[in-house]
Order: C-alpha cells, then structure tokens, then sequence
C-alpha cells in the first residue's frame, strides 16, 4: 500500500516539479510528486506531497531527507494524513500547510471579537440615501418617534 508523505518548507519563489523530483532522483521511479501550487499565480505555496509505495520505505525516505537543505531551506518531511472525503477540508488542509489543519477536520473558529457591521450599508453616505429594510420600516419608524419623545 502506498503512504503520502507531506515534504513543506519549500521556498516559494522558485520551486518547480522538475526541481523537485531531481532532489529525489535516487530513489527512482518508485515514488511519485505533487507540487501544490496557487491557483491565481501558479507559484509553489511551499508544500508538495510524495508518495511512495511502502510504510518501510516512507520511514527511510523521512529518515534520508528530513531536514535536508532544498535550496537554503531545509525540508519539513513527515506523514500525511489520510485525506478527508470532503474536498473543503482538504483545501483547507492545504491552506494551513501542516497536518494540524488536517487533523481539525477544515473546521475553523471565528476568534474576531470586534463587532461586525451588517452587510449591504454605505456608512460615508447620506441619511437621505439610506432605506431601512422595508421588513421593519414601521417598527423603526415608532422606534423614531419613541427617541423623539424622549429628547423633548
């Protein structure tokens, strides 16, 4: 049975597939890459996968490579793991470039605690050119008077 291999740290500017497979040119046809690259830029995110087609011969490519400088970087190799069956908690795995990702299952926590204003609002413009969602006009319009009642 296969085992994919996560192989980060790689620099971003100047990673290519050839360069990369040169780098493990001594283990032969058996393994296999898979350069992750952006979709806008197609420029390497600075991560890639290898496969190779055993347990055993995972261990010793982590033990013979791990650490390895890959032009002036050295290479982060380890396991990966399994891929999850949902495509967004793989691309989510990928966005955070490390197993850990992976290992939450794509869930992500909203740790902003600033309010967020409501969507849809021009807040530079002026009070003429707003309109209250026509769902609530009559109650913010009692709500209006009720305010107005209580300056005087």
């Amino acid at each position: 049975m296969s085992v994919r291999l996560y192989v980060g740290n790689l620099p971003k500017e100047v990673v290519d597939k050839e360069a990369l497979v040169s780098m493990f040119s001594e283990e032969g046809k058996q393994i296999s890459t898979k350069l992750i690259k952006d979709r806008k830029t197609g420029k390497c995110r600075g991560f890639a996968f290898v496969t190779v087609p055993t347990d055993e011969a995972a261990d010793q490519f982590i033990e013979k490579y791990n650490g390895q400088s890959f032009m002036d970087s050295p290479l982060k190799i380890e396991k990966a793991l399994p891929r999850s069956k949902s495509k967004d908690k793989e691309e989510s795995a990928a966005e955070g470039g490390a197993n850990a990702a992976a290992a939450n299952s794509g869930k992500r926590k909203n740790n902003n605690k600033r309010s967020k204003k409501p969507s849809g609002g021009n807040y530079n413009a002026p009070k003429e050119a707003v309109q209250p969602d026509p769902r609530w006009a009559d109650e913010l319009a009692k709500l209006k008077e009720m305010l107005a009642a209580a300056k005087n």
